[in-house]
């Protein structure tokens, strides 16, 4: 093997080893979560235990905000999803941002159709103007934020208002899972997404420091957005900056992971470098904009996780890009001699065994061992492992050089390879 070669490996090996370890760590965080969130009895009311205090009669009201910039090939499905769900008090307000095909007649034909559905326009703003333009015109006291390509379960909106058990929180978490399983990448991340999902969610709920309600599947307490403001409209972290005001508000997030929306993921390796690039220009405006509460212990435990965060999502890809060209600059002049085999076999070989066996614990906690028909896509790992290590240094760039804050969503296909109608 060469030196470079030999290098990239070890530096890659290192990190998914590392990474591994730490995932290891909360393994236990994640099994308590199952425990003290067993299924409740058939029948259950979703608001039975919820921050009402005593329950109310009727559920609380809920009002789904589906903004859409151009997404006539997915919106149909989206919207007929939510109409059919199985929760008594909804409303979904669609809102289109100037769009230039044809998804403004498609939400007038909807409206025109379904009674619980309304439909609103506007220049185009972006996602976070298209958001809190829905959000005022909102009527129900629980407010859930989708993207316009998500194909909700009939008791999603149910299992979304279940999670709200204490008053303490002040928004929910849902669980998204791929809905276009027709591509070797999708599959691909059908099956690894589950480790972010499956595992980190449910661990980071027990911290109390789960630091994201993601933007395809999330729920919000109106009184909580009235104390923290709606959402920037000048950034592409829209989702995550508004789950960190409210930490800062005194609340906390929690994870509903059988509240699932299917949704698509990125088709083409540029789709999901677009997406990543995005997702951390998102990171880095909320680090600028709340560098106060990153480690500082009066917002819980969620300060000391962001300083973490910093480290691992920010530092961390800097460094392992920094090292990869050192090895290779040292090896090129001669002043290092070639990495033992030893090293760099054990380094890979332990990262990957001990990343497939946390897969496996969080296919299971998700209850989708079916997902394990695409194990072999794992081959592909370590090359996506080391593309994404270059997303933060190109964010990096982008935030230094102040380039424009712009949706830039996927282009989607419509592709719909679930059945959303029945238990995963």
């Amino acid at each position: 093997m060469t030196d470079a070669l030999a290098a990239a490996v070890l530096v890659f090996g290192a990190t998914i080893l590392v990474i591994g370890l730490a995932r290891l760590l909360i393994v236990p965080c994640a099994l308590w979560f199952e425990v003290r969130h067993r299924r409740p009895p058939a029948g259950t009311p979703p608001h039975a235990a919820t921050i009402f205090d005593p329950p109310p009669a009727a559920p609380p009201s809920i009002t789904v905000v589906v903004p859409a910039y151009n997404e006539g090939v997915v919106l149909d499905a989206c919207v007929r999803s939510i109409a059919r769900s199985d929760y008594p008090d909804f409303e979904v307000v669609c809102v289109d941002d100037g769009s230039t095909d044809d998804t403004w007649a498609q939400l007038q034909a909807l409206a025109a159709e379904l009674p619980r559905v309304r439909a609103l326009t506007q220049p185009n703003g972006g996602k976070g103007a298209a958001l809190n333009h829905g959000i005022r015109e909102a009527r129900g006291e629980l407010l859930v934020l989708v993207d316009a390509d998500g194909v909700f379960r009939p008791d999603t909106l149910g299992e979304m208002v279940r999670a709200f058990s204490d008053p303490r929180i002040g928004a929910v978490c849902g669980d998204d899972r791929t809905v276009n399983l027709d591509r070797v990448q999708t599959r691909y991340l059908a099956l690894v997404s589950h480790v972010g999902t499956g595992l980190v969610r449910r661990a980071l709920d027990v911290l109390r420091c789960l630091p994201i309600v993601s933007g395809n599947t999330g729920a919000f307490r109106r009184d909580v957005l009235d104390r923290t403001g709606l959402l920037r409209e000048d950034t592409v972290g829209e989702d995550l900056e508004l789950t960190w005001r409210v930490y800062r508000a005194g609340y906390r997030v929690a994870f509903a992971p059988r509240a699932l929306v299917h949704a698509e993921s990125p088709s083409t390796l540029r789709g999901l470098w677009k997406q990543r690039v995005r997702w951390a220009r998102g990171l880095l405006q909320s680090v600028r904009w709340h560098r106060d509460m990153i480690g500082n212990p009066r917002y819980g435990v969620f300060g000391p996780y962001l300083a973490l965060t910093v480290a691992t999502q920010v530092l961390l890809p800097v460094i392992q890009v920094a090292a990869f060209a050192l090895l290779v600059t040292l090896a090129s002049l001669g002043d290092t001699g070639s990495v033992p085999d030893t090293v760099w076999e054990v380094v890979l070989f332990t990262g990957l065994a001990l990343s497939v066996g946390l897969l496996l614990v969080a296919v299971l906690l998700d209850r989708s061992p079916g997902d394990l028909r695409h194990a072999w896509t794992l081959p592909l790992w370590p090359f996506y492992s080391a593309v994404m290590s270059l997303v933060m240094i190109r964010a990096i760039w982008l935030e230094l050089s102040r380039a424009d804050n712009r949706w830039n969503k996927l282009e989607r296909t419509g592709t719909i390879s679930v059945d959303t109608g029945r238990e995963p």
